[in-house]
């Protein structure tokens, strides 16, 4: 069992400090206020020992209310926050606010699968901002669901060789769709290529359990009848592209409850890399890699 393990997708909201557009309407579990309190008893159940909130609202309200639980939380080390991308300015007044000696800010992201154009991120004062993390050696979240978010993040990458970039959720990957992988793979290749993007294990119950939706499979028990073998193939395949060093995972809660359960989704990831990692890669993938990633403190992990 690996010592320490770091969740490096933790979400919470809460409807009264800030607005979540995305959930107007939504008749899911997801539309309620999600406390980090909640989580805790699963987390020391699965070994998680550090955590990184991740923005869940393109606002500034969002990201302090993340940084504020964050302060008070005990093992939560740092935050992907939001920033006024569109507006360089804003974005860099805003840089010298939260990011500084002993700041949670880690990292940032902007909710770009919610935007019409998935070419979002490159738009002139976009990349300009972005070139303010590149200064900063700030990383940046890249959560794509479609294969255009992947091209961009390319551009991106190339643009600026210096941002580090992670794709959350291996953007998307086409699990239990058998011949709808191809594009997937060949625009994953063409990101290892590039030692500045790293993925991130995360939202896979979620992502296999729409799959199986598609191909009819009933509900059985707490979420959908995916299993730790339905993730392997992609997980597999981006260990084989992109090697140990740049890969980490997360846990996606809440949004991984419409799947099963936080400890189901943990075990399924950890099943599938004791498969193809000895202990020593394990430990790169589960902790060390996102502690350098994101430059985590050492206090409490």
């Amino acid at each position: 069992m690996i010592e320490n393990v770091i969740d490096t997708h933790v979400h919470i909201w809460d409807f009264d400090h800030a607005d979540y557009p995305w959930l107007k309407g939504d008749t899911s579990l997801l539309n309620r206020t999600y406390a980090l309190e909640e989580l805790e008893a699963d987390r020391i159940k699965v070994g998680v020992t550090g955590g990184v909130l991740v923005q869940a609202a393109n606002n500034r309200e969002d990201t302090d209310w993340m940084l504020r639980v964050a302060a008070r939380s005990g093992w939560i080390k740092g935050v992907v926050g939001w920033l006024p991308l569109q507006d360089p300015v804003a974005a860099g007044w805003a840089l010298e606010e939260f990011y500084g000696e002993g700041s949670y800010l880690k990292g940032v992201r902007h909710l770009i699968h919610n935007e019409a154009d998935p070419g979002w991120l490159l738009q002139a004062p976009v990349l300009e901002s972005l070139g303010l993390l590149a200064a900063r050696d700030l990383p940046y979240d890249v959560v794509g669901v479609v294969a255009d978010h992947l091209r961009t993040a390319l551009r991106v990458a190339e643009r600026w060789p210096g941002l580090r970039l992670v794709l959350d959720h291996l953007n998307q990957p086409s699990i239990g769709k058998p011949g709808e992988e191809k594009e997937w793979r060949e625009l994953m290749t063409a990101a290892a290529a590039h030692e500045n993007i790293y993925v991130k294990i995360s939202g896979l119950g979620t992502i296999a359990m729409a799959g199986l939706a598609a191909r009819g499979s009933p509900v059985a028990g707490n979420g959908r009848d995916w299993r730790p073998e339905d993730l392997e193939p992609s997980i597999g395949f981006v260990l084989e592209q992109f090697g140990t060093d740049r890969i980490f995972c997360g846990g996606d809660w809440p949004v991984c409850l419409l799947a099963g359960s936080y400890e189901r989704v943990w075990a399924a990831y950890r099943s599938v890399l004791e498969k193809y990692l000895d202990s020593g890669d394990q430990a790169k993938v589960l902790y060390s890699n996102a502690k350098r990633f994101y430059k985590l403190p050492e206090g409490g992990l």
